[in-house]
């Protein structure tokens, strides 16, 4: 049985500058269903909050009448969620979940890092989701202007997409395949007038024991498992997932921050020794750690009785949680890298090293150590 996970989820709530971050925000802590959430903004006085919904306000804690509140981060964000977890553990204020709201121009990856590693913060919170809002309007020349707007969509559990009525078809679709070439495994929904259906900014990370097969491919961003008539003629055979389901851009477009984001996902249908997989990890980690701006996946080990689920920022890692619940006799390990100023086919190559288990250790270590000088040079 799958072991209860009782940290409070955390949404980390990005996006461009001019996106609509505050008024889904004010939908979200107006709607009685998302229950009650603590807001975590940079500054109370630009949020823009309305003001109909407030209840009453103290100098840090902004009190709403559907219960949900919202406070300013003082000092760190450490001390932040200290005094919040410390409030609620003596009662004075109640909150089921956090939604972080950053600023326009901030990249995630520090806020991330940061609910990994601070010893005040992980034992009490976990990471239920990246969602990051993207302008149709004005997206295109934010993406060009500010690679920190292409780091949140690369970053992104799930995309919203705003203000998509101000813009012709084709020029929306033209954003879209934009998008998905930054980030081709986010889900995607459209804000209609800043309203998004509340369950679907929640629950995205399947970074906890009772994660289904389904959760695992929403938050993977692979297709469900289809029969292949050919599978197992060419023996043990990775597969290495590239294919682009919108149109690109016209030929010779070129944007230049877009190019800097890449990433590759991989699925290997056979369980994989333990040692394979650390050597691989660790060698990734050690020569690109910097420039890992997510890594998550699904691993079935050799020997044992249940796969596990990790998630990464970085050189960085959550502890891996192992699905106890899990049934079926699907043993395909899949993972998805995103990375910056790393070459695609570089990540590709260092994902296929996993096939490598059915040759010695020895003969392992040589063709990675080898593969290292290379993406070295």
């Amino acid at each position: 049985m799958a072991t209860p996970d009782n940290r409070i989820p955390v949404t980390l709530l990005t996006g461009f500058l001019g996106a609509g971050k505050t008024t889904v925000l004010n939908h979200l802590i107006r709607d009685p269903e998302a229950g009650r959430i603590a807001v975590i903004m940079n500054e109370l006085g630009d949020a823009g909050l309305d003001h109909d919904l407030i209840e009453e306000s103290t100098e840090d804690v902004v009190l709403m009448q559907s219960g949900c509140l919202c406070c300013s981060i003082r000092g760190d964000l450490a001390n932040t969620f200290t005094s919040l977890f410390v409030r609620r553990e003596r009662g004075e204020l109640r909150f089921d979940r956090v939604v972080i709201e950053t600023t326009g121009i901030a990249d995630p990856g520090p806020i991330l890092h940061t609910m990994v590693i601070d010893d005040l913060i992980a034992p009490n919170f976990r990471l239920d989701g990246v969602v990051s809002l993207a302008d149709a309007a004005t997206g295109p020349r934010t993406l060009d202007a500010q690679f920190e707007a292409v780091s949140q969509i690369a970053m992104a559990d799930l995309i919203v997409l705003t203000k998509t009525d101000l813009v012709t078809p084709t020029d929306l679709k033209r954003f879209k395949a934009r998008l998905e070439g930054i980030n081709g495994t986010a889900q995607r929904i459209t804000a209609q007038h800043g309203q998004v259906p509340i369950g679907a900014l929640f629950g995205l990370s399947a970074m906890r024991g009772s994660a289904t097969a389904n959760d695992l491919l929403d938050w993977l961003g692979s297709e469900k498992p289809k029969p292949d008539p050919l599978a197992g003629l060419s023996g043990f055979e990775p597969k290495v997932i590239t294919s682009d389901p919108m149109p690109l851009p016209p030929a010779g477009t070129h944007f230049h921050h877009d190019s800097r984001i890449g990433s590759a996902s991989i699925e290997v249908a056979d369980p994989i020794p333990a040692r394979v997989f650390d050597l691989w990890l660790e060698t990734l980690v050690e020569l690109k750690g910097p420039d890992i701006l997510r890594m998550k996946g699904i691993i079935h080990v050799q020997g044992m009785e249940w796969p596990f689920v990790f998630h990464g920022v970085q050189h960085i890692f959550d502890a891996p949680v192992p699905l106890k619940s899990w049934t079926g006799n699907d043993t395909t390990s899949r993972i998805v890298v995103i990375s910056r100023d790393i070459e695609k086919g570089d990540l590709i190559a260092s994902l296929e090293m996993l096939q490598l288990h059915s040759q010695s250790l020895d003969a392992r270590v040589d063709g990675m150590m080898t593969h290292v000088t290379e993406m070295q040079d």
